[in-house]
């Protein structure tokens, strides 16, 4: 079973701890997911999915483990797998990682020896995601790959941040520990 199979709470926590890597001409970059916020599609006012299917959104309506990258503000990049069943559009937004691999090119990436991964826009710019990959489907996407944490790490679920609805809602999937 893939990481991405099952409803957009079980993959967020699913994908805590899991190693995100991703290959290419400058390097191989790594980080451990410490944090992913789970959307629950039309039922969440939160999500870009809650009004219905547009061209923006539309990758989020497809299989589980599609990718469904935007901008956001117009600025950052942000990675979120898509989960559930085919028209249901749930997805989980990876929002944080710590740096495992290829520390100097995710240095050089930001531009800065600090806060590397600590916010989904910042993860996609260390491990240079883009909008190339919007709507392919994580198997199929040689330069990113995904391999689970081998023990269940530590979690707490906490409010979503960054939005202005259903903020109330603990969403928010953040490591605790790996013990």
């Amino acid at each position: 079973m893939a990481l991405w199979d099952g409803t957009a709470f079980a993959v967020a926590e699913a994908l805590i701890g899991a190693t995100l890597t991703t290959e290419g001409p400058e390097g191989q970059t790594s980080v451990t997911i410490t944090e992913a916020e789970a959307y629950g599609g039309s039922d969440d006012p939160a999500s870009h999915a809650w009004r219905g299917q547009t061209a923006r959104n539309s990758p989020m309506f497809g299989p589980a483990g599609t990718l469904y990258v935007y901008r956001s503000y117009g600025i950052h990049w942000c990675l979120n797998v898509v989960t559930g069943a085919v028209g249901d559009p749930q997805a989980v937004l990876i929002r944080a990682g710590i740096p495992h691999q290829g520390q100097e090119l995710i240095v050089q990436r930001r531009g800065r020896l600090d806060h590397l991964a600590d916010g989904p826009g910042k993860l996609t710019q260390a491990l240079g995601i883009d909008g190339s990959m919007d709507g392919c489907h994580f198997e199929r996407v040689e330069s990113l790959s995904i391999v689970a944490p081998k023990r269940a790490p530590t979690v707490v679920w906490k409010p979503r941040v960054g939005l202005t609805r259903a903020i109330e809602r603990p969403w928010r999937c953040v490591l605790v520990s790996t013990d």
